[in-house]
């Protein structure tokens, strides 16, 4: 089996940037910060600013509860509520479907990895691994930048969202702007992109079948033996001398040490 690992490089820095990418994905999700709504009336929201996540809306406040300390108040949005916008009802569905695909492109580069380090005959399977796992790394990216600028779009024209009276929240902010949530979420999608780009585009080295063959030069060996033996037999001359002039000359100086 040939060596490949110096083939590779690319592709294990890939992975680390893919797997670095596929975490902050999972990051992004789990930040309330996606859109910070600015807001002046200061009677509940204490602090001034509203963070909308895809999951849930929060911000400090010092009246909805008894104590002198500020803390969170936070009203959880799910995919069926009437209110929840199709920006974010997409990012919550399409956010975690980014996260299953980026797993399994992962999981699949993994494997064309350890081929390439442990050494296979089957060298199809590294090529096919990386190009399934680039694949869905690809997709996995494309999947998460859907949801990412179209929440980044309702930041830029400032699009508000009709919250129920129980979250305290107003008709729409003074001014919103783009949250840490959005930012994470945009750089981790490039590394993905890039990640899969890089799996995609790789190759095995030019001489290379995708499965290990005999050299020609034993093949050419083992054909001419074998004809050299079929025309002894058809002569009926196959004796212990006509079976060593097929298979080679003996090396005589072994030979001498041999009948010494």
């Amino acid at each position: 089996m040939p060596y490949l690992a110096h083939t590779a490089h690319a592709q294990f820095a890939g992975f680390c940037v893919g797997a670095v990418g596929w975490i902050l994905i999972i990051v992004a999700i789990g930040l309330v910060e996606w859109r910070v709504w600015v807001v002046s009336d200061l009677s509940v929201i204490t602090s001034g600013l509203a963070w909308v996540g895809i999951w849930r809306v929060c911000f400090f406040t010092t009246v909805l509860v008894t104590s002198e300390y500020q803390i969170m108040y936070c009203q959880r949005m799910q995919l069926t509520d009437p209110y929840t916008p199709n920006e974010i009802a997409a990012a919550q569905a399409l956010m975690l479907l980014a996260i299953i695909l980026g797993c399994f492109g992962n999981t699949s580069v993994i494997y064309g990895l350890r081929n390439i380090y442990f050494g296979v005959d089957e060298l199809r399977s590294i090529t096919v691994a990386f190009s399934i796992g680039g694949g869905l790394l690809l997709l996995a990216g494309v999947t998460s930048f859907i949801p990412l600028f179209w929440n980044l779009n309702a930041v830029v024209t400032n699009q508000t969202i009709d919250f129920p009276s129980n979250f305290n929240m107003p008709p729409a902010p003074d001014d919103q702007y783009v949250g840490p949530g959005i930012a994470v979420g945009i750089f981790a999608s490039i590394l993905v992109v890039l990640s899969g780009i890089v799996f995609l585009s790789y190759k095995l080295p030019a001489g290379l079948s995708s499965k290990i063959k005999p050299s020609r030069t034993k093949e050419n060996h083992c054909e001419l033996s074998e004809t050299c033996m079929a025309e002894h037999v058809k002569s009926g001359q196959m004796t212990g001398q006509g079976r060593k002039s097929c298979l080679g000359i003996d090396n005589l100086a072994f030979q001498s040490q041999k009948d010494g």
